[in-house]
């Protein structure tokens, strides 16, 4: 995924936007970076933050980045900001999104204005690069961000500085947020609603999708009306999102209670709810979701597992997948008296390939457990992921769902995706308790889409659902 905040204040902003963007570190696991405009030039750092944390990365950039205006960006991806001299002047550019038809856009801008690029890993085109090439085809920034946006098939929230301001384009149909914040020396624009609340700053506008404003010190300007369609991202409110932020007026913590309440009721419905000693979360995402579990089924909730935080406070995420499932082990220390001889309940946000949850399985059988039953917050995956970066690595094939699908019927089994969709269906039925065996599970249950839309509390068309039932 990743995350993007911009500052816009009569007097230094670069302690705004160090703490703006540092809260969004959840959001990404391989790169941080910040740019600062002087009046004459940027002043521009950008780290690796795999191994540390982005504020001890960029701790430095307080002393000697200068100017009032600046962007920056936690990302998963591309190194950014991108910063350009161009014959439409001189601006610094962050995004988040993906970009899918990046490969025959910049072979047209190759071909058309000779343009380059750097190679990211793969072989692919830093998006960001792309992003701000294809806006300087245009005459000005607010024409080129048009542009950009009207032939990139994908998503693409961007904030570009400029013009000594800063301007906010929210991606086309909404799938990520964009909010301004307001203080009496100047505004922010931020991917998360809670990062500048600690700063002094008030929400006072939310971007709708495809929406363009520009910010500065002094003024909020609408300049692109938003769209009539939306399809925000569901899974900010399962998984990406920090519990304390907000989208559409819909806090996370609230909804992932909400979402445990609805999980625990569709059981009680059908009369599946074991008997348990407790309720858990998996550590972080899945603990709201458990505590609205255990209070709606009535039954006890515990922490048997805990995350390390004074070393483990963010997510780590290696290359490796050896050393990414030793991470994901290490994180994760145990109580043991509240797991051996114990029947168990976790709910967790999501089951993607299911590796880390096998390892976690493993482990607390290996710690005596008597029983685990697992539930998931989210009904089971069965699409990559076209528009952000949520599993970006993953083909469709590694997701735990396919596998089962392929053991069940080979290839055939892709041309009934859409039953293996449907809630209690033969075929969800039958991919379940094969996924459930494949983990070593005693039960396993996931959450209902409609479920999960209800949680939420807005409009489905409204909402992208696109990796759980393929809809777009």
């Amino acid at each position: 995924m990743g995350g993007v905040f911009g500052v816009c204040s009569r007097k230094a902003c670069v302690v705004d936007l160090f703490f703006g963007t540092d809260y969004h570190s959840h959001l990404g696991n391989r790169l941080g970076g910040m740019a600062v405009f002087d009046g004459e030039h940027f002043h521009r750092a950008i780290h690796t933050i795999e191994n540390s944390p982005f504020r001890t990365k960029f701790e430095s950039c307080l002393s000697v980045f200068k100017g009032s205006v600046g962007v920056g960006c936690i990302s998963d991806s591309d190194p950014q900001p991108v910063v350009l001299q161009s014959k439409i002047g001189h601006f610094a550019v962050v995004t988040v999104g993906r970009i899918n038809n990046s490969k025959q856009l910049s072979e047209q801008l190759i071909s058309e204005v000779n343009a380059y690029f750097s190679e990211t890993r793969g072989g692919r085109v830093n998006d960001t690069e792309l992003v701000a090439a294809l806006i300087c085809r245009k005459d000005n920034i607010l024409d080129g961000i048009a542009y950009a946006q009207s032939v990139i098939d994908g998503s693409m929230t961007m904030l570009v500085c400029a013009d000594g301001g800063v301007y906010a384009a929210r991606d086309k149909l909404g799938r990520t947020p964009l909010s301004i914040g307001k203080r009496v020396d100047g505004h922010c624009v931020s991917f998360e609603s809670f990062a500048y609340l600690n700063l002094g700053y008030k929400t006072c506008y939310e971007l709708g999708p495809g929406e363009v404003v520009f910010v500065s010190a002094d003024m909020l300007v609408q300049i692109i009306a938003p769209g009539s369609e939306m399809r925000l991202c569901a899974f900010l409110w399962t998984y990406f999102g920090y519990p304390t932020s907000d989208y559409e007026g819909i806090n996370v913590e609230e909804m992932r209670y909400r979402c445990g309440c609805s999980l625990a009721s569709q059981e009680v419905a059908v009369g599946t709810t074991p008997v348990v000693d407790y309720v858990a979360g998996i550590p972080d995402s899945g603990t709201a979701h458990a505590i609205g579990y255990a209070n709606s089924s009535k039954l006890s909730f515990a922490r048997p597992l805990i995350k390390y935080t004074p070393t483990w406070p963010r997510s780590f995420i290696p290359q490796d997948q050896n050393i990414r499932d030793q991470i994901a082990h290490m994180k994760l220390v145990p109580i043991n008296s509240l797991i051996e001889d114990k029947r168990l309940l976790f709910v967790d946000d999501s089951i993607v390939r299911g590796t880390q949850m096998r390892g976690t399985v493993d482990f607390l059988h290996a710690c005596g457990a008597k029983e685990l039953h697992m539930r998931s917050a989210c009904p089971p995956i069965l699409y990559g992921c076209k528009y952000l970066n949520f599993s970006r690595s993953v083909s469709e094939s590694e997701l735990i769902s396919r596998q089962a699908i392929h053991k069940l019927e080979g290839s055939e089994g892709e041309k009934h995706l859409s039953e293996y969709a449907t809630f209690q269906s033969e075929r969800y039925n039958r991919m379940v308790e094969v996924i459930s065996k494949d983990l070593n599970l005693t039960t396993l249950v996931y959450h209902s889409l409609n479920g999960l839309i209800d949680s939420i509390g807005i409009n489905k068309c409204k909402l992208c659902t696109y990796c759980w039932n393929g809809i777009e």
